[in-house]
């Protein structure tokens, strides 16, 4: 069993974190602006914001893996980076963070060019650029903390939440689509897709891809 903090954690792609950790039978904690009136069952759910970082430590102290899945959308916007930096620095040494991207920040084929460069739609320019600056922030640390950014398939949202179907392709850095061109995960596997990397770590300081 890992103790597992999951900041956004009522969220659309938190809420599935929280919920297959806590399915897999370990200790979980969600922290949100607000508790949920629906909530899963044998998780923990507390008050708290990434934008308060002392206080949100003294809430997750005893976590072993802190996944941060805050959007950087709505009044958020211009915040959740720094925040972000400043979370992974007052972590202990042993303590892994995990960082929920955007599709933005995926390679549309090996050696690039990233998604955002791509034709990207401009009104989520803004956010997916954020994402990609905490995901450059973590690049350059020297500390030797670990951590793993993941990128979700470009369609992945309560747009579109499809089903749980307990499989997923792992792209690396390149973006995951089908043969029809198509990039799509579930928020149930994009939560099974974190969860896995949590108990069976494969990306040590470095981001990587899921989809279809």
């Amino acid at each position: 069993m890992t103790r597992i903090a999951v900041i956004g954690g009522t969220g659309y792609a938190g809420s599935h974190i929280v919920a297959e950790a806590v399915a897999r039978g370990h200790s979980v904690i969600s922290v949100a602006r607000s508790v949920p009136a629906t909530r899963v069952d044998g998780a923990v759910y507390v008050e708290g914001t990434i934008l308060d970082v002392p206080s949100l430590l003294e809430q997750i102290e005893e976590a072993e893996v802190v996944i941060q899945a805050v959007s950087p959308r709505g009044d958020m916007v211009g915040k959740v980076r720094a925040a972000t930096a400043e979370l992974f620095a007052a972590l202990g040494e042993n303590v892994r963070l995990g960082v929920v991207g955007g599709a933005g920040g995926s390679l549309v084929a090996p050696g690039g060019p990233r998604l955002i460069d791509s034709g990207f739609p401009e009104e989520f320019k803004a956010e997916a650029q954020e994402a990609i600056g905490v995901l450059e922030d973590l690049q350059a640390d020297d500390s030797g903390k670990d951590w793993f950014f993941i990128h979700p398939a470009g369609g992945f949202g309560m747009f579109a939440p499809g089903e749980r179907t307990g499989e997923y392709r792992d792209g690396g850095q390149v973006l995951v689509t089908d043969d029809a061109g198509e990039s799509y995960i579930s928020g149930a596997d994009f939560g099974i897709a974190v969860v896995d990397e949590i108990e069976n770590p494969k990306h040590h300081r470095e981001n990587f891809t899921v989809g279809y």
